[in-house]
């Protein structure tokens, strides 16, 4: 029995339609891919890495802090609203950048650090981080009990849940830390969790 002209229109109209929305999920998936591989998609992207992530800056009572200190709290504060890329941080390298951040931080707080390996302001690895503030005599390790202070830099291998990672102390709430770094989800970010619970803690730059 031969089909109607109308039951064949609407078969590959039908068939039009599946390609159709085959070929546009397949294009969304692409360009979800693009987005996750420029930006550094990481799997805990938008979420808090740790602890609780705080969407604005904390109030830092000013009263008792150094001029350092003040100094890092209101650099740290300009940043956090600015939220530039981290190319501004690492002088136009494309790179993992929580090291140049703090570098960058310190070095506008008139505390410039020293790169072990090249004299520079800039310390764009942990390690050599850990290497700079060990052979300055300014490590306090995570064993001895050390109870980091504002602008005290924390440094973290690979077991914590940022992985290998540094960020600057905001405050120390009875061995609740408020901290706030770089490329924390490609974002300068900031993030509140009780010390004593953390794993991965190397220990402070002081």
């Amino acid at each position: 029995m031969l089909r109607s002209d109308s039951g064949d229109r609407a078969g590959l109209l039908t068939a039009g339609r599946v390609r159709v929305t085959a070929v546009a999920m397949v294009l969304l998936l692409t360009a979800l891919g693009a987005v996750f591989v420029l930006q550094g998609w990481q799997p805990w992207q938008g979420r808090a890495i740790i602890g609780t992530r705080l969407h604005t800056f904390p109030a830092v009572d000013s009263a008792d802090l150094t001029a350092t200190q003040a100094r890092v709290v209101e650099i740290a504060e300009h940043e956090f609203d600015g939220q530039a890329s981290g190319l501004k941080y690492s002088d136009g390298v494309d790179e993992p950048w929580c090291a140049d951040f703090v570098s960058w931080v310190m070095l506008n707080a008139d505390q410039p650090l020293t790169n072990p390996n090249t004299g520079s302001w800039r310390i764009p690895g942990v390690a050599t981080l850990e290497d700079f503030y060990s052979t300055a005599g300014r490590l306090r390790t995570a064993a001895s009990g050390y109870q980091p202070n504002i602008g005290d830099v924390v440094l973290y291998n690979e077991a914590s849940p940022f992985g290998q990672h540094t960020n600057i102390v905001l405050s120390n709430d009875q061995g609740v830390l408020t901290t706030i770094g770089g490329n924390e989800g490609n974002d300068i970010r900031i993030h509140q969790f009780v010390l004593a619970d953390t794993t991965g803690i190397v220990g402070f730059g002081v």
